[in-house]
């Protein structure tokens, strides 16, 4: 028996998402970004008594929404830990894994974690708040160079070196705690045509560099690629360029650096099949009712 949760996150094309993991009724699969549990939730409605489903989440907030069901198992970690999870569940091999990237809804709107620049908050921007590292800290404590490369390398922002200059100056007069401060140390070098997209592609590039977001979704597709097995599905929701660009390497050439590897007659080699050439995004409708999906990309491969 489910008992549904009052879920504090939007699922994001949840239909064609699950759609893509083909489930098989007794089959074992992985939702590594549980958050509300709206995407668990359609997996376990499509699974049979002997099926079963491992959902991750570091997020001590997202256990408020645990399932209650005998098929299901909560795994309060970092996705990045996913083989060693399974290990110690004793799963040797999973038949579909889903992750729905990027920040949830619940933290965008949660005016005490730091992710949103329309409140102002300390800056922390931690998704698990046991780990050390914040963005107070980063922003603080790093070289000016160090965050130049971080603005530039996950921000892709063109001034990266004179935002690191305004950072390192405005804080050598105070502290910057909080993401006014923040704002207010960059404003001048924010165009106002794209003053919100440059923020927020500032505050994106924090946030990954506080969380290891890239270093994680990389060891745990390489770690899905290992688990799934024949005929298994990875299906993947991206919204930034960054981690899409990762997502499609692994599914076009079996890493993610997109090094494609050839046979010995020179025939590419992938273990993966795409099972969408074109990638899948919301309709008018969703984009409409969930504006956070307007950047969503979908992308499915069937392990061969």
């Amino acid at each position: 028996m489910i008992i549904t949760a009052e879920t504090y996150h939007v699922p994001v094309l949840l239909k064609e998402s699950i759609d893509g993991l083909n489930i098989k009724p007794n089959g074992t699969y992985v939702d590594v970004t549980f958050g509300g549990g709206g995407h668990s939730r359609e997996i376990l409605s499509r699974l049979g008594s002997k099926g079963h489903l491992y959902s991750f989440d570091q997020d001590a907030d997202a256990e408020k929404n645990i399932v209650n069901d005998e098929r299901f198992t909560f795994v309060r970690s970092n996705f990045r830990y996913l083989k060693n999870w399974m290990r110690y569940y004793e799963v040797d091999h999973i038949d579909g894994l889903l992750a729905d990237l990027g920040v949830s809804s619940h933290h965008f709107d949660d005016e005490t974690r730091g992710f949103s620049f329309r409140f102002n908050a300390p800056l922390d921007m931690r998704m698990n708040k046991r780990a050390q590292l914040t963005a107070a800290e980063v922003v603080n404590n790093y070289t000016e160079e160090q965050l130049a490369g971080i603005f530039y390398l996950y921000g892709e922002l063109k001034n990266a070196r004179k935002i690191a200059a305004a950072l390192a100056k405005a804080r050598s007069v105070k502290p910057i705690e909080t993401t006014q401060d923040l704002i207010d140390a960059t404003a001048r070098l924010m165009g106002r045509e794209r003053e919100k997209k440059d923020t927020a592609k500032l505050f994106q590039a924090l946030r990954i560099e506080v969380n290891h977001e890239m270093e994680a979704l990389i060891e745990m597709l390489n770690s899905a690629t290992e688990l799934l097995g024949a005929g298994g599905r990875l299906s993947v929701i991206t919204y930034h360029s960054l981690e899409d660009r990762i997502v499609k390497n692994m599914m076009k050439a079996g890493n993610t650096e997109g090094k494609m590897k050839q046979d010995f007659f020179g025939r590419a080699e992938s273990p993966f099949t795409l099972v969408n050439n074109k990638v899948i995004v919301p309709d008018q409708d969703e984009q409409e009712r969930n504006p956070r999906s307007r950047s969503a990309k979908l992308r499915i491969a069937e392990k061969k």
